[in-house]
């Protein structure tokens, strides 16, 4: 890795809120914690309940998290919405991600949000935009398959 990515990479960590959280610089309602991840609850709750979970080690995006903890980290997910929702008597969880657009703290984190119906919350937060066509659709299908085949 070339030093002035290094560089940056190091500052990013010791800027990063979620960091200076693992590192206990800073205060959260931590509710579950093992070897790789940290949950804590939302300082910004769209419902009482809603956590965050992250990997203690400073990664941006999904693309960033390694392939050796995506498995364990979204077990820990898994685990975490279904306390959530059990706990906080809801009837159902969302659990949501962003990369890079939406993502205040650029640390990858899972949104676990309880749920019911009709609490207000529309979809995934924002207007639906259909396909203008069949033939636009099976572009973007072709596309990505073909990608993905690579």
């Amino acid at each position: 890795m070339p030093d002035g990515r290094r560089g940056k990479i190091e500052k990013d960590r010791a800027d990063c809120l979620f960091c200076r959280i693992v590192a206990r610089e800073l205060e959260a309602r931590i509710v579950f914690e093992d070897a790789i991840s940290i949950a804590f609850l939302d300082h910004r709750p769209l419902f009482p309940g809603h956590c965050l979970l992250i990997p203690r080690t400073h990664f941006e995006t999904l693309s960033d998290l390694p392939s050796d903890l995506v498995g364990p980290l979204f077990l820990n997910a898994q685990r975490l919405a279904e306390t959530v929702q059990r706990v906080m008597k809801a009837e159902g969880t969302f659990v949501g991600i962003n990369n890079t657009v939406s993502q205040s703290v650029p640390h990858f984190h899972v949104h676990i949000v309880p749920r019911r119906r009709k609490d207000g919350l529309r979809g995934f937060f924002w207007p639906r935009r259909p396909y203008t066509s069949e033939d636009e659709s099976a572009a973007v299908q072709r596309a990505l398959h073909s990608e993905l085949e690579k």
